[in-house]
């Protein structure tokens, strides 16, 4: 080889290195429903096992401040697609709503530069989709047993269990992906939604836990009107059968929808676990404070043990990452569609501007730009991802996108994000959650309700992170009111909701 090429070759070299390391990110989202962060180990329990979404938080980075502006499935979905706050996007609720894939979303500007883009998995966003190469998702909810799915080839049951098979797919997809173009692939679990109906391997994983009541399990919702309400109580709403598997008959038990689905051999496996817990459950004869402790162990032992296949799989997509030698180069993101009640003020489920279901656990990982073990405290919104994103793969952000980035703040871990947080929960029907918008800053919590209930709820986040009393009515806290009913209509005005503006117009302090 000639001289003047070796030298042509060793001076090329650094920028072919810096070309490379300039190359657009891969990015994975996975995105679960209803994982609640006080059962995450990255996020501090005692007793959630989940070593796969730990490792993304020690690669890189755990935010503890992450919210979400609607805390209910399809619309956080919504929200992560456009970067739209509901109102915005047109998915303000499970129940009216119809998602417009026709609109902009950061997956159709990936497109653009030429990423190839694909969901697996649980979307409830209907199956019209628009801005993905490929896509395989779950029939509405899914179901846990031999779900359906439907792709471009149409609709198929497939056997097993939804955990495994979601993230066989999305695997499967990363293998016929063009090594030459980047990809961004996001990946919907169905766990841990309701009714918690973990992998056979996983029973006995929690039987043995003694798990700590809630300081806030018997809250008599004193002064908050909604939650007196509310229709999600552990003890009152959780059904015995549907939810926690204690049928009085077997007959009974195989009538459920969910076990119509299984094959003999899940349901063998069903019955061997759960009949000797209702035998014994009988047996006791439990009634009032003993069966409502009763039914939240195990919907504890239930919740946790569906958790464990899905953080096991995410291992999985995980050690695919390592083995194609693409961690470097591709974003990892863990987050719920928003947090969960785990017993606290004696509740299942989300939809709460409260701080259990308004925030969501989000990890994320990127060893080309965030350190291992990085923790970022900054106030940041489900809507921020698609711009964070977008801004990541030098995508210029369209105009109606009303997230923002949040790199600076990967970059600079202690750097500030938001000052204030917008939130408004649009649907009127299940759980009888009255609907409700509101602002949180880094102390206060202003949250105003409307059809079911008419009033308004103040919370001093400092001397009352339960969210136990009301001091709204406060004489002491009237100019905390006033200052947070304008940090209020300075959101609403940003994120253009004229429903909530003319609500708050509406004088209910008859004063």
């Amino acid at each position: 080889m000639k001289l003047k090429t070796l030298v042509f070759i060793f001076f090329s070299l650094p920028l072919f290195q810096h070309a490379s390391a300039q190359k657009r990110p891969n990015i994975v989202i996975i995105i679960s429903d209803d994982h609640a962060y006080q059962t995450i180990g990255a996020y501090g329990s005692t007793y959630g096992k989940t070593p796969q979404i730990d490792r993304i938080a020690d690669q890189g980075a755990i935010f503890k401040n992450a919210f979400v502006n609607n805390s209910i499935c399809g619309p956080s979905r919504a929200t992560l697609l456009t970067g739209k706050y509901s109102h915005k996007n047109g998915f303000r609720d499970n129940e009216t709503s119809e998602f417009d894939f026709s609109q902009d979303l950061f997956v159709k500007q990936l497109q653009k530069v030429g990423y190839n883009t694909a969901w697996v998995g649980k979307i409830h966003l209907g199956n019209k989709l628009q801005g993905f190469d490929y896509y395989d998702i779950l029939v509405d909810q899914g179901t846990y047993f031999n779900p359906d799915f439907i792709s471009k080839q149409g609709r198929k049951q497939v056997a097993g269990y939804v955990s495994d098979i979601v993230t066989e797919k999305a695997v499967n997809w990363l293998d016929t992906v063009d090594a030459s173009k980047p990809f961004c692939l996001v990946i919907g679990h169905k766990a841990t939604h309701r009714t918690w109906m973990p992998d056979p391997k996983d029973f006995g994983s929690y039987d043995t836990v003694n798990f700590k009541l809630p300081e806030t399990f018997y809250d008599s919702y004193q002064s908050r009107d909604a939650a007196a309400l509310q229709e999600m109580s552990i003890d009152k709403d959780m059904k015995m059968g549907y939810d926690l598997k204690m049928f009085k008959s077997l007959e009974d038990m195989m009538a459920d929808g969910n076990f119509k689905r299984m094959n003999q051999a899940q349901k063998d496996s069903y019955i061997a676990y759960y009949r000797p817990i209702y035998e014994k459950l009988k047996q006791d004869n439990l009634s009032g404070k003993q069966l409502a402790e009763w039914k939240f162990r195990r919907y504890m032992i239930d919740y946790l043990n569906t958790a464990q296949s899905m953080d096991r799989n995410i291992g999985k997509v995980l050690d695919y990452l390592d083995q194609k030698s693409l961690t470097e180069n591709t974003i990892v993101i863990y987050l719920s569609d928003q947090g969960f009640y785990m017993g606290e003020h004696g509740w299942f489920d989300k939809r709460w501007m409260y701080e259990e279901s308004f925030r969501t656990p989000l990890v994320m990982r990127y060893p080309a730009l965030l350190h291992a073990h990085s923790t970022i405290d900054a106030k940041v919104v489900n809507a921020d991802i698609a711009p964070t994103l977008l801004e990541l793969a030098a995508v210029k952000k369209p105009k109606d996108m009303q997230g923002e980035s949040f790199v600076h703040v990967l970059k600079n871990n202690k750097a500030e994000h938001r000052k204030d947080l917008f939130y408004h929960y649009f649907e009127n029907g299940e759980h009888a959650v009255s609907p409700h918008f509101g602002v949180r800053d880094d102390r206060y919590k202003l949250i105003r309700y409307y059809k079911r209930i008419e009033n308004w709820e103040l919370f001093d986040l400092e001397k009352d992170p339960q969210e136990l009393h009301n001091v709204y009515s406060d004489p002491a806290y009237r100019s905390i009111v006033n200052m947070m009913k304008k940090k209020l209509v300075k959101q609403m005005r940003k994120f253009d909701d004229k429903e909530a503006e003319a609500i708050y117009r509406v004088n209910i302090d008859h004063e």
